[in-house]
């Protein structure tokens, strides 16, 4: 079950008419959240998106996102925080992967870049495809005939 929460906008309202009675900043596995005390409500700060309780993972991204928002004093319940200890394994092999991708295409852009080069380059020497072709069908049958000697 969610608890009712209330949004950033909501909060920064709140602030401006100096309805804000307390902050309660609360350890969680994982990271921060902070309840608001307003008139008889006592309400935890949502995520914009999910709506859920949104959690900081790190206690001063939570004190300076309270600070711009005109909130200095609140207290501090770090019974329940549980610090992170690994990384997301998932997160991990995705940057990974980006990395590489990016690597990857870096190359790609060069060679592409160094055979535009090198087609554009009037002293550039062109082989026919037959030529090609017929080199190919030599190398082929040569590389045949010694594994047939050495399947003997």
């Amino acid at each position: 079950m969610t608890a009712e929460t209330i949004d950033h906008s909501t909060l920064s309202r709140l602030v401006e008419a100096g309805a804000v009675e307390a902050a309660h900043v609360v350890g969680r596995p994982r990271g921060w959240s902070v309840v608001i005390r307003y008139g008889k409500a006592e309400r935890p700060l949502a995520a914009q998106r999910s709506r859920q309780v949104r959690v900081f993972k790190r206690i001063d991204t939570l004190v300076s996102y309270l600070r711009d928002v005109g909130i200095s004093q609140f207290d501090v319940d770090a019974a329940d925080y549980a610090p992170a200890t690994a990384s997301r394994p998932d997160r991990a092999a995705a940057l990974r992967r980006t990395h590489e991708a990016a690597e990857y295409d870096t190359w790609f852009r060069e060679q592409v870049e160094e055979a535009i080069r090198e087609a554009d380059d009037p002293n550039t020497v062109w082989i026919p495809h037959e030529v090609v072709e017929e080199e190919m069908a030599r190398q082929r049958a040569e590389l045949l005939a010694r594994l047939k000697g050495e399947a003997k």
